[in-house]
């Protein structure tokens, strides 16, 4: 059985630390603990992860945060995997720093890789996580502060947090969306 796991991003190193990256950096996390490697390849940086009978294709877009719907139905076709198999890992402003929220469908909250995604496909119904980063920010400011570092405490509790997803993606792939989301939501 085939999942597909992406994180969402931008990329070159100008992003790479920055809130809106958070789901390549869970990738990255997952795969530095796994002792897997990507590979730049059609679209996006993938890398496989075999885990209890089942293949996780790890996937970081290359298309940049506005195109990752062309990434993400690629990627989908070509290995054949149904898009119940699909978890989008994405940055979310409107939950607290840390808070995790999984669901297996609903509506994009203004993030333009969601609403990419959700354009190409034409449906929303996929799973996605969303991480908090929170909303510290002035009027007019959130560009900068999506696009901006962690803060040095987030930076302190970011590794648990990311420790968590990654238990959280061999959940979805394991038991399921149902017994994920009551594991890991608003934990």
């Amino acid at each position: 059985m085939k999942y597909l796991i992406t994180g969402l991003g931008n990329i070159g190193s100008e992003y790479n630390d920055t809130r809106h990256n958070i789901g390549f950096r869970i990738l990255d996390a997952f795969a530095k603990a796994s002792n897997i490697v990507f590979e730049d390849k059609r679209l996006a940086y993938r890398a496989e992860y075999h885990f209890k009978g089942r293949m996780l294709i790890l996937v970081k877009p290359s298309t940049y945060m506005n195109r990752s719907g062309k990434s993400v139905n690629y990627w989908l076709q070509r290995e054949k995997i149904p898009v119940e198999n699909l978890l989008v890992i994405a940055d979310d402003i409107s939950l607290p720093f840390g808070t995790l929220r999984l669901r297996s469908k609903g509506g994009h909250a203004g993030h333009n890789g969601l609403i990419n995604i959700i354009d190409t496909f034409g449906h929303q119904n996929f799973a996605r996580l969303r991480f908090g980063i929170g909303n510290d920010f002035s009027k007019g400011q959130q560009i900068d502060y999506v696009l901006g570092w962690w803060s040095e405490h987030e930076e302190k509790l970011l590794p648990e947090r990311i420790e968590k997803v990654i238990g959280l993606i061999k959940s979805f792939a394991t038991a399921g969306i149902e017994m994920t989301m009551n594991l890991f939501n608003n934990k």
